[in-house]
């Protein structure tokens, strides 16, 4: 079993440091944004002394632990859904993630550039990011949308999903993401890889 979480954030928050510690690795963490492009990757064993003892039972001749990979994802800006920053390719990179590690920045310190030269503001830093899943999942769902409704003329089952992802749409247009949301078909969108879907853990750098 693996699950995979990508770590995202602004540029220059951190992100890399963390990558590091939680994979015990030693990728570049610059102080300029855009440091890392391509993703970076760590794969770490899950502890779980339980596996010994039914190794013991069953005389198994290896372990295999689960792990968790972790995926370094290179800083989002504003505009990421529209391309800014080579936004769509790092949208697409947390895509592939089962959940999503934020890192936050919450730390002054003149010389650790921001992106945008703009005062330290976590509440502010965590709507840019939200804002760009929101609107990236608005673009999948609006771009899913016509095809299903022309599928929904020839199959009324597919009516429910319809009137289904519009609700969600409705919801994003509201500013709410689909994990805040109550009763989540999980099975409905799972081919849509829906990124405020995916469970998420904000990690602020004090």
């Amino acid at each position: 079993m693996s699950l995979s979480i990508g770590i995202v954030g602004l540029p220059n928050v951190g992100k890399s440091t963390l990558f590091n510690a939680l994979t015990n690795n030693d990728i570049l963490a610059a102080n300029y944004p855009f440091a890392t492009i391509e993703p970076n990757t760590g794969i770490v064993p899950v502890p779980d002394n339980r596996l010994q003892i039914l190794a013991d039972l069953y005389h198994a001749q290896k372990i295999i632990p689960a792990t968790v990979t972790f995926v370094d994802i290179a800083g989002l800006v504003a505009g990421a859904s529209k391309g800014e920053g080579l936004g769509n390719k790092f949208l697409h990179n947390i895509r592939e993630c089962d959940a999503i590690v934020h890192v936050v920045r919450a730390f002054e310190n003149s010389k650790i550039l921001r992106h945008d030269e703009a005062p330290i503001d976590p509440k502010k830093d965590i709507e840019v990011i939200n804002t760009e899943l929101i609107l990236a999942d608005l673009q999948t769902l609006e771009k899913r949308l016509p095809q299903l409704q022309k599928e929904a003329k020839a199959n009324p089952k597919a009516r429910q999903k319809v009137e289904y992802l519009q609700s969600l749409i409705d919801s994003l247009q509201k500013g709410v993401p689909i994990s805040a949301l109550s009763d989540v078909d999980f099975e409905a969108i799972s081919d849509l890889h829906l990124l405020t879907a995916k469970p998420v853990i904000y990690a602020f750098n004090v």
